[in-house]
């Protein structure tokens, strides 16, 4: 699933493949991928559109039109393709925004779980998904004595607290990992339990570890490219995803995968022990 460093490296390519392009006509072959409005006035409404900015709400895409905003989730394996001419859809195209200098921008998904809301201009902050969202995983938005008063209330394992995106936007099950495994977080501890030097730890590592997936283009995992086609380089910086029966860098312990929260989890049992009784 794209996470947040994926999402905002396909914002970036679309900034620069369709900006300012203008809609002359929309298709839709898979009518569930549109939430609202109706199909006919989706088609209707985005005609001579033109596309002023895309912005990023946590995973969400937020295209911004004339007298329009478009959320986007891309979901497991949403992603755009921009063609320079007009192009045939393939069988995992579901939508195609076609440009007044007949390009096209395709969206494609495998499983067809993402999602498109046209919204009046403005209204994208208020979307049922985007509303919940806790702050952007940045500074200043996402302040340490705010998150530490946050985990002070949360007595469940910190990560599916930290997945559940209303602490901080923008963690999946990825970027928890590599988090935890930094700030050396056993994934079941409580977040109640966590002493001000861990939260502190654990805030910088959120940081460090998105802005650095961010710079690298996010992390391909099998299929995962960016809007220009691109596979991200992340991959080659994680230290405990996908690195089970592989020693840890840090301790030479054997990296383990199990599962936590019904999520498959990555970790260093000697870095990040289990505290007693949690």
């Amino acid at each position: 699933m794209p996470e947040l460093p994926e999402v905002e490296t396909v914002r970036r390519g679309l900034i620069q493949l369709v900006k300012q392009k203008t809609i002359e006509h929309v298709d839709v072959y898979w009518p569930k991928i549109i939430e609202r409005p109706d199909i006919p006035e989706f088609k209707a409404d985005l005609i001579g559109e033109t596309i002023l900015d895309v912005h990023r709400r946590g995973k969400y895409l937020v295209f911004i039109f004339d007298s329009f905003e478009m959320v986007s989730h891309l979901r497991m394996e949403g992603k755009y393709d921009y063609f320079s001419e007009m192009t045939a859809p393939n069988k995992h195209t579901h939508v195609v925004f076609t440009f007044n200098d007949h390009s096209q921008l395709h969206y494609q998904d495998v499983r067809k779980f993402g999602r498109m809301a046209l919204l009046p201009k403005g209204e994208a902050k208020w979307y049922k998904g985007i509303q919940k969202l806790g702050p952007e995983p940045v500074l200043p938005d996402f302040s340490l004595t705010a998150f530490a008063t946050r985990l002070k209330k949360v007595n469940k394992a910190i990560k599916p607290a930290l997945l559940d995106q209303t602490i901080v936007t923008g963690l999946g099950n990825i970027y928890v990992d590599e988090a935890l495994w930094r700030a050396k977080i056993h994934p079941e501890t409580s977040g109640a339990t966590l002493t001000p030097e861990e939260v502190s730890t654990l805030h910088e590592a959120i940081i460090h570890v998105l802005s650095a997936a961010v710079e690298a283009g996010g992390t391909t995992i099998r299929t995962y490219q960016n809007a220009l086609g691109e596979a991200g380089t992340f991959q080659t910086s994680l230290y405990v995803y996908g690195q089970q029966g592989k020693p840890c860098v840090r301790c030479g312990t054997t990296i383990i995968k199990c599962k936590v929260a019904q999520r498959g989890t990555h970790l260093c049992p000697q870095c990040q022990v289990k505290k007693e009784g949690i």
